[in-house]
C-alpha cells in the first residue's frame, strides 16, 4: 500500500481557546486497587495526544471512562461541551467519538466492506426497519453509507480487498479494517488503543504515516494509548504520561522525553 501523509501540522489553537475533550480529575477504583487517581488534562481540536505509562497505569481505564465502557467514581470528561458522563454507551458515536480495541473486535464471516458499515449504523436516520423492509429512504441512505465506506477503505489502502472475508486476512490489513470501522462513525474524536500492538516494525511505520494522514485529511481529533514509544513521539503534537493512575508529565515530545519522572517510570533511563 502506498499512501503519503501531508506534512503540514494543524494549526495551534488560539489563546484561550476551549479544548475538544477535557478530562479533570478522575477517580476510580476497583475493588481495593487504585485504578485512577486525579488524572487532568485537554485535548485541542486537531491534536494527536499520546497517553502512555507503565503497564497498570490507569491508559485504557481512561479510554473506557472517555467511552462510556466504565463509571468513574468521581470526576469530570467533557467533550465539544457535552458532559460525557451524562451519556450512555450508544450515545458516544452520536455525539462524534469512535475508538478501536486492543484485541480486534471484527467478524470474521463478514466482508472488509460489511465490517466497515457497522461502524456507520449509528450514523443512520431511519433505522433498521426501513431498510430491512426496503423502503425508499432506507435504500438510498444504504446506498449513501455503502458509498461513504468504499471511500474510507480507498483511503485506507483496503479497497483491493473489500469484497473478501475478514477470516484469513493479515493482521496488520485487519487493524486497518478496525480503523476504518471506527471512521465510519466520522469523528471528532478517535481514540486509538495500542494500534500497533502485533504489528511489525514496518507495520508500524506504515500505521504512524495513516494516522497522520487521518488527522491532517479529516481534520479530527486523535487520543492515543500506544506502548512503541518510537511511534508516539514522531507523531502526537502533545503527550500525557500516567503511573499508578496519576499524571506525572504533560507537554510536547521533547519536554516528555526528557522529564525525569518519565525517565525513571517508564523510559527505563533512556532519552
Amino acid at each position: 500500500m502506498s499512501m503519503t501523509a501531508s506534512s503540514s501540522a494543524p494549526a495551534a489553537p488560539a489563546a484561550g481557546a476551549e479544548p475538544l475533550l477535557s478530562v479533570h480529575d478522575g477517580h476510580m477504583r476497583f475493588g481495593g486497587v487504585v485504578a485512577l487517581d486525579g488524572p487532568s488534562f485537554e485535548l485541542q481540536s486537531g491534536q494527536i495526544c499520546g497517553l502512555i505509562g507503565p503497564n497498570g497505569a490507569g491508559k485504557t481505564t481512561l479510554f473506557n471512562c472517555i467511552s462510556r465502557l466504565y463509571e468513574p467514581d468521581s470526576g469530570t470528561i467533557d467533550f465539544a461541551g457535552t458532559n460525557v458522563l451524562s451519556l450512555r454507551t450508544e450515545d458516544i458515536a452520536s455525539v462524534g467519538i469512535s475508538r478501536t480495541f486492543q484485541n480486534l473486535g471484527l467478524f470474521p464471516s463478514m466482508t472488509v466492506l460489511e465490517n466497515a458499515l457497522v461502524g456507520g449504523h449509528r450514523r443512520t436516520d431511519r433505522g433498521f426497519w426501513s431498510t430491512a423492509l426496503g423502503l425508499p429512504g432506507g435504500r438510498r441512505e444504504e446506498r449513501r453509507e455503502i458509498e461513504r465506506a468504499h471511500q474510507i477503505l480507498a483511503e485506507l489502502g483496503l479497497e483491493s480487498v473489500a469484497g473478501e472475508l475478514a477470516d484469513g486476512l493479515p493482521f496488520g490489513t485487519l487493524k486497518r479494517v478496525e480503523l476504518a470501522r471506527a471512521l465510519m462513525v466520522d469523528p471528532q474524536l478517535l481514540l486509538l488503543d495500542e494500534p500497533a500492538n502485533g504489528l511489525n516494525h514496518s507495520e508500524v511505520a506504515e500505521l504512524a504515516e495513516t494516522i497522520r494522514m487521518i488527522r491532517d485529511s479529516r481534520g479530527l481529533s486523535i487520543l492515543l494509548v500506544e506502548h512503541h514509544m518510537g511511534m508516539v513521539m514522531s507523531i502526537s503534537d502533545a503527550v500525557v504520561v500516567l503511573n499508578f493512575g496519576r499524571v506525572i508529565a504533560q507537554g510536547d515530545p521533547a519536554q516528555v522525553r526528557s522529564d525525569p519522572a518519565v525517565v525513571d517510570a517508564y523510559l527505563g533511563g533512556a532519552t
